[in-house]
Formats: C-alpha cells, sequence, structure tokens
C-alpha cells in the first residue's frame, strides 16, 4: 500500500477497507488478551485499537483473535499432494505461512524439484516460502535423482520467496569442516540456516552449532532441547505422522525458554491433516499438555517469525501482514474464520472464495521410476553368524539396531512372520543402476504379503517390506507401472494402491481422494497384520540414513552413529 495512504488511516484520517469489531486480541508481544477493533487495509493491518471506521465491518462478538499460524518446518510434499491441495488442508485450520525444505523433490529432480515448488505455491492463500535444499544427496552413502552443490543453491538464493539453507543433515561435513559441506555453510552465512541434529551432543554439537546452523526439529528428549537451547539454536517442536515428540519436549518449555521455539509439523500425511489438523493441532495438544495458551500461540506465530527474519507477519499489529485467526476458546483453539493477506479465505474448516491455483508445467518431475527389473532379485545369500535388524521405535524416526539369529532356507535368509522379523530392500529408482539394498526389519508386524513405497526419505528409492519374495516384487513392481506410489500387496495380488505421479512422491488428486486412497491402504495393511497407525510413513523412514541407529538404502546397511555402511552378518566386518 502507498505509504501516505497508510499512514492516512492508521491516524483515523481515512476509513480502512475492513473492521474486525469486538475482538479479544492475542497480543504475542506483551502476552496479554486485549479488547480492540483491527482495522485492514488490503492486506496490511493499519491499526489495533477503537475508533477506526471501515467500508466493511465484520462483528467478532467477544472471540478471540491471533496471528495466522506459521509452519516452521514442513516437507510439503510428504503430505502426497501438491501445494494447493496441502493449502487447502491447511489454512483453513489457521495455517497462513508455511516454510518448506523442498529436499524430497529435489533428491529426485534436482533444481527443477524445486523451482516446480515454487511455482506451484505461487499466489496461494497460505504463503510458501522455501528453504533450499543442504544434504542433496543426504550422504554418500544413498544414491539420489540429483547432486546439488553450492553453486547450485547459491544460483537459486535470491529466487522469490527462497530464505536460507535447509536443515543441514551432513553432521560430520559441517563439524569436520569437510569440503562441500563447508562451502554450502560459507555460501549461507549472514542468512537462514536451519540445522538437524539427532542425538548430537557435546563437543560435537559445540562445533555443529558453530559452523551455522541455528535451528533444530529434531529433539527426541527434553534433555536434548535444552542443551541445544542452551547454545543458541531455535528449536522445533515437532509432531508428524512418524516423528510424535511434542508430548516429550513441552515440559522442557519454560517462560525463560520459550521465545526460542517454534512449531513444526515436518511429514504429516492427509488423514493427519484432515482429521487432527495442522499447526492448530499443536497448539491445543500443547495446550492438554499444560503449556500456557497464550504461550503456544507465540510458539506458533512470532517465535518462528522472528527466527526467519519474516517481519511482515506474525503478530497482530500496525504494518504487519493480516493474517489472521479467529477462534472462541484459548483452551481448545479451532479457527472460525481464517484471513489471510486481509481477505477472509476460509470459514468453519472450508475454503471461502474464489482461490488462485497455479497449475505449472510438471513434464520435469514425472516419469521418475526407472528400474531394471529383469535384473532385480531380492535373495539374500545366508553367511554364517546373526544379522543386524533395523528395529523400529514407535511413534518415531529413530530405530534400533538389533542382532537376531536368522532362518536359513536353501542357503537363503528368510522372513520369519511369527517373530516379527521380514526382509527389506531399497531399489534404486532414480538412474537405472540396479542397485539393491537388502536387510531385515522387526517392528512392521506384517503377517503375510508385502507393503512397497517410491517415498524413502531422502533418496526416495523404491523401498519395500515383506513375508516372501513374490509379495514383495509384487508390491515393487506396481508401484513402478504407476510411476511411483504406494502398495500393499500379497503373493501376486495388489491389495491397495496409492499412485503418486508427481516425482513419486505427490498426487495430481485432490486430497480428500488421497486420503480416501490411504485410507484403503492402512486398512490393507492391517489386514496384512501391521498394526503401526501410519506403516507407510514408518517404511519411508527405513532409508533415511542420517537418523540413527541402523537404516538401509540402495548401497546396504548404515550403522548411523559410525557413519557408515556395515555387513548385514554381525562379525563380517573387513
Amino acid at each position: 500500500m502507498e505509504r501516505t495512504r497508510f499512514l492516512a488511516i492508521a491516524r483515523g484520517d481515512e476509513p480502512a477497507g475492513l473492521l474486525l469489531r469486538g475482538g479479544r486480541v492475542v497480543n504475542v508481544f506483551s502476552g496479554e488478551i486485549v479488547e480492540a477493533d483491527i482495522a485492514v487495509a488490503g492486506s496490511q493491518i493499519v491499526g489495533v485499537g477503537d475508533g477506526y471506521a471501515a467500508a466493511q465491518q465484520i462483528d467478532l462478538g467477544g472471540r478471540y483473535v491471533c496471528p495466522g499460524f506459521i509452519d516452521a518446518h514442513v516437507h510439503i510434499e510428504s503430505s502426497m499432494v501438491t501445494p494447493s491441495q496441502f493449502a487447502r488442508a491447511v489454512v483453513p485450520r489457521g495455517t497462513t505461512t508455511a516454510v518448506t525444505d523442498p529436499h524430497e523433490i529435489a533428491n529426485v529432480a534436482g533444481t527443477e524439484g524445486v523451482r516446480y515448488m515454487l511455482a506451484a505455491s505461487e499466489g496461494l492463500p497460505l504463503t510458501v516460502y522455501v528453504n533450499l535444499p543442504s544434504c542433496v544427496p543426504a550422504t554418500h552413502m544413498g544414491t539420489s535423482g540429483a547432486d546439488l552443490s553450492a553453486g547450485d543453491l547459491a544460483a537459486m538464493a535470491d529466487l522469490p520467496r527462497v530464505i536460507g539453507l535447509a536443515e543441514f543433515m551432513n553432521v560430520p561435513g559441517a563439524v569436520l569442516g569437510l569440503p562441500g559441506a563447508k562451502e554450502k555453510l560459507a555460501a549461507f552465512q549472514g542468512r537462514v540456516i536451519d540445522g538437524h541434529a539427532p542425538g548430537v551432543t557435546g563437543k560435537w554439537l559445540q562445533a555443529y552449532v558453530g559452523a551455522g546452523p541455528g535451528s533444530d526439529h529434531e529433539s527426541s528428549t527434553a534433555a536434548e532441547m535444552v542443551e541445544k537451547l542452551r547454545l543458541g539454536m531455535y528449536i522445533f517442536v515437532r509432531e508428524s505422522t512418524g516423528a510424535k515428540n511434542l508430548r516429550d519436549l513441552v515440559p522442557a518449555i519454560t517462560p525463560q525458554n520459550s521465545r526460542r521455539c517454534g512449531f513444526g509439523t515436518d511429514d504429516r500425511h492427509p488423514h493427519d491433516l484432515l482429521d487432527e489438523g495442522h499447526i492448530d493441532y499443536l497448539v491445543r495438544l500443547a495446550i492438554a499438555e499444560g503449556l500456557d495458551p497464550i504461550t503456544a500461540i507465540q510458539i506458533a506465530t512470532l517465535n518462528s517469525a522472528e527466527w526467519f527474519r519474516l517481519r511482515d507477519r506474525g503478530a497482530v499489529a500496525p504494518g504487519r501482514r493480516a493474517d489472521l485467526v479467529v477462534f472462541s476458546s484459548l483452551q481448545d483453539v479451532r479457527a472460525e474464520m481464517v484471513f489471510s493477506g486481509g481477505r477472509l479465505v476460509a470459514q468453519d474448516g472450508a475454503p471461502v472464495g474464489q482461490w488462485d491455483i497455479p497449475h505449472p508445467d510438471d513434464a520435469a518431475v514425472r516419469d521418475t521410476v526407472h528400474v531394471g527389473w529383469e535384473r532385480l532379485s531380492l535373495a539374500i545369500p545366508a553367511q554364517e553368524g546373526p544379522a543386524r535388524v533395523i528395529g523400529i521405535v514407535p511413534d518415531q524416526i529413530t530405530t534400533r539396531s538389533l542382532v537376531e539369529t536368522v532362518r536359513v532356507v536353501n542357503g537363503e535368509v528368510v522372513a520369519e512372520p511369527e517373530r516379527d522379523l521380514l526382509k527389506l530392500a531399497v531399489i534404486e529408482r532414480h538412474r537405472g543402476s540396479g542397485n539393491v539394498g537388502l536387510g531385515l526389519v522387526r517392528g512392521l508386524g506384517l503377517r503375510r504379503g508385502a507393503l512397497a513405497g517410491s517415498v524413502g526419505h531422502d533418496a526416495h528409492n523404491l523401498t519395500v517390506a515383506g513375508c516372501d519374495d513374490r509379495s514383495m516384487l509384487t508390491a515393487a513392481r506396481a508401484v513402478g507401472d504407476m510411476g511411483g506410489g504406494l502398495v500393499a500387496a500379497a503373493g501376486k495380488e495388489v491389495l491397495a494402491s496409492l499412485p503418486l505421479p508427481i516425482a513419486g512422491l505427490m498426487s495430481d488428486q485432490p486430497i480428500e481422494t488421497v486420503r480416501q486412497q490411504m485410507e484403503r491402504l492402512i486398512q490393507a495393511a492391517r489386514s496384512l497384520g501391521s498394526p503401526l497407525h501410519d506403516p507407510f510413513m514408518t517404511l519411508g523412514f527405513l532409508a533415511l540414513e542420517v537418523i540413527p541407529a541402523l537404516k538401509l538404502t540402495d548401497q546396504g546397511l548404515v550403522d548411523v552413529e559410525r557413519f557408515e555402511i556395515v555387513p548385514l552378518f554381525v562379525g563380517n566386518e573387513t
């Protein structure tokens, strides 16, 4: 807005465009509830107080008003829908800003993937900011579809809505000052650099923070969170589909440290977005766990805005963007009206008005599954001694490193569903290299059949787990035939599927359709024996070689704490 007119409206000399009357404003600066009107002109708040006039007025009837919620760390691709469909799910629940890391699609399609996500999120009622993917590939121990250098990232650093550098997962690279890592961190000094340091402590954490990363969303214990806070890091308290950390971390939030905390959903599937909610769900959960409601709202708004230097939002104050959430209860925060840039865009949980939906060219991010099926073998030749087994930890993306005896039939290791010991394979799907990593997993709970998907963080190769090779091959081939997706199979039969043709990560269908397909998949998985809330989210993280303790990539079994590939059978190290 032209400055002279803004000042005239703020002084009360001219009418505003919109006046929200009779509200109780959550002042995230002072921690108060203030009865005040909110005057809006264009996309901005021009005044908060009494005595304003406007052409349009809405009586809030004493309801609360707070800033629009900010998701401090999210991978939109993990919702399995495009940014516009993601917005349809989260904006009616009060989220008006999301800080995204498109490293999922970047691991598949490189810079073209990042540019697609920027184009696909242009002009939505949800402002989508991008932190550029810092680790593509995540490590040298997995094969991705791209390799982004410091130069590649620097070339995109000044694109609209790009903030800084996303979660820096290469902890050894940062701490040891290794080539590649050192150049990326240097290129973004002076800008926001997000961290990713699960379980890192002591002097390594000191060095990591000194290298540049200033935030972290991987804390899983209160002690870990406090240690990072003491070193000046911002902590994004996470509650995702696969990693549920909020209840463990809320007790560590105090009046003294709360302003260094934000909320992030990281990876959240459609059924959780539509049933539980988004950042609003984290706010409600934190309040239910004993956090002061105003503090919870500060964490969901102002704190993240300040870390990301988004000084135009995060508070209800003059000059700030008119992203606003109207609700009735401080103890049960549920959006009844949502304004984005001064426009009413959602009411009572549903979109309002016509949203501009971008339709970018997606040719560069389709046809991304390339597997030499004729060469594929899932056989695990037996060797002497017990085997390493990935142990799933319920409601977490960390795993345990187990050692178990295995059953051998005709010289090959076979699954033992009765012991919850399944075969696991990660099939390289970007380059048709023929790489296949083979291992064992406990905790999926399948009694028969197999699950497969082209979502396999972070390289996003084709991950499949099952009770027998026939079911595993059926599931894997079905994923390939769809051009990416998720599948449940038993024997030669596909029981349920969810096509994800955009980079093997996202559907081109409405989120409600994806949710229905996902429900059928989870029901099929449960019919096969899995008791997990979302076994496909769990499956997708079994290949993430930067999260302790034991993971599997297309190159083999990774001991994350040793940061090296190890043999399946114990005692076979060379």
